[in-house]
Parts: structure tokens; C-alpha cells; sequence
């Protein structure tokens, strides 16, 4: 098992920064990919960045230039800076890590934009 803990979502206004964090703990020792998703209410869940245990990163086209993924492999932790932030990037946000034939989700954390 996995276990993920999300922190730092909220309000901002547009234009602002907001920067999340999950803090992954458990059996990680074969984890191969973390990252984010976000989904809207009745909407499928979205790709927004993840970043491979190679450290190859790959991000949405609509956050790309906006959104920087990274990681602290000392504490388990991944990171979405997200800057410059738009009204439309107002969703629940989760957090994920996958394992081969397992992918684990962290409990979502809010973020809104305000215009």
C-alpha cells in the first residue's frame, strides 16, 4: 500500500501562485511514476504533470510554461508549483502515485481561481 497526503490547495486570485505538495509513505520502494491529476465535477479526471522515477516530466499542454512539477526523493515528496494561474484552472486536484498494476490516489485538495 500507499499512502498520499495532499496539502496547499485554496483561493487565489488570477495571476497568483499556489504551489502543492504530496507527501507519499508505505510500500514506495516500487513506485515508478507520482503526479497530478484534476477533475470537475461530472468531468473526467485530467493529466497535469507527472514526473517518472528517472525523472522524466511531462505536463498538459494547457500548463505547460505555468506549472512546474518536482520532487524531494529524500522525503517522499512531490511538488506542483503552479504560477500564473487562470479561472479555468479551478478544480480538485489528486495527487497519484503508480506502482505496475496499481496506481494510488491522494483524498484531492481545492483550488480556486478567482478572476
Amino acid at each position: 500500500q500507499v499512502q498520499l497526503v495532499e496539502s496547499g490547495g485554496g483561493l487565489v486570485q488570477a495571476g497568483g501562485s499556489l504551489r502543492l505538495s504530496c507527501a507519499a509513505s508505505g510500500s514506495i520502494f516500487s513506485v515508478d511514476a507520482m503526479g497530478w491529476y484534476r477533475q470537475a465535477p461530472g468531468k473526467e479526471r485530467e493529466l497535469v504533470a507527472a514526473i517518472t522515477s528517472g525523472g522524466s516530466i511531462n505536463y498538459a499542454d494547457s500548463v505547460k510554461g505555468r506549472f512546474t512539477i518536482s520532487r524531494d526523493s529524500a522525503k517522499n515528496t512531490v511538488f506542483l508549483q503552479m504560477n500564473s494561474l487562470k479561472p479555468e484552472d479551478t478544480y480538485v486536484y489528486y495527487c497519484y502515485a503508480a506502482r505496475p498494476y496499481r496506481v494510488y490516489w491522494g483524498q484531492g485538495t481545492q483550488v480556486t481561481v478567482s478572476s
